[in-house]
């Protein structure tokens, strides 16, 4: 499907890729050892030019261990980013209190707090406006307080991001999966999508609020996603990886810097 031809909202700035790695440690820990290690994989993303590298360490440590937060956040202290400017590191997690504790440990330049559902291979909604802010509030208070920058990931519905200013975030996410499924139904489907997620944008931005994205974005749907109004970053994992496999992990990064630079 091509979607090519959309106009811009406004004038673009360089949009960052957060390179999510999360893919490399589920497929080390599916044989066990260190092989593929993910500071290698790190390191190999920076080489390329990635402005950022995320990870979300479940509490089953299912990819992404303790450790290797330890490590990477280690290894990002010691890497200036190509312009001189600090590498972001992006911890993505549920508020829960091991989370936190390690997020408070390592101090990275951003943290995303997402919900979690019992049971669930990835992430599959934001939060839902009626959370409670009593539930997240003081969290947030709590992050930006020690220097961090905070992000809900929420849905792209005006509830959601009016939550989100109210509890003092710094940035939402928004959860792009069913833009992603719209884009792929088909290229009325897609703007139809993309229109909801424009006037997400939009208010986060007259609200105060940073804009990020990420779930299911890939090298197709970004052709119409990169022109989102306002849009800071993106964190990309599975697709990006899965590319990798064809074409090396380097090119792979090259790729989507070029995609959300086009």
């Amino acid at each position: 499907m091509t979607l090519s031809g959309q106009p811009r909202a406004v004038a673009k700035k360089m949009i960052a890729l957060s390179v999510n790695v999360n893919k490399i440690a589920t497929l080390r820990n599916s044989r066990g050892g260190t092989e593929p290690s993910v500071l290698q994989a790190v390191e190999i993303c920076l080489a390329a030019g990635a402005p950022g590298i995320t990870v979300h360490p479940r509490a089953d440590e299912r990819h992404i261990r303790r450790q290797d937060v330890l490590d990477i956040a280690a290894l990002l202290r010691r890497r200036p980013a190509s312009d001189g400017q600090r590498i972001e590191f992006n911890m993505e997690g549920d508020p829960r209190e091991s989370f936190l504790d390690l997020v408070h440990q390592v101090r990275p330049a951003q943290c995303t707090l997402v919900p979690v559902a019992p049971g669930e291979i990835t992430s599959q909604a934001g939060w839902p406006a009626t959370t409670s802010s009593a539930a997240l509030g003081g969290v947030v208070s709590a992050l930006r307080k020690a220097g961090v920058r905070v992000s809900l990931f929420i849905d792209p519905v005006p509830e959601s991001v009016r939550w989100a200013a109210s509890l003092g975030a710094d940035r939402v996410e928004l959860y792009t999966e069913p833009f992603a499924s719209a884009y792929d139904a088909g290229p009325a489907e897609g703007r139809a999508s993309f229109a909801r997620y424009a006037d997400a944008a939009t208010l986060a931005h007259e609200l105060g609020l940073g804009v990020n994205a990420g779930h299911d974005l890939d090298l197709e749907n970004l052709q119409l996603f990169r022109t989102l109004p306002f849009l800071d970053e993106v964190s990309i994992g599975h697709a990006l990886i899965t590319h990798a496999l064809w074409v090396g992990l380097e090119q792979a990064v090259t790729d989507y810097l070029r995609a959300l630079s086009a």
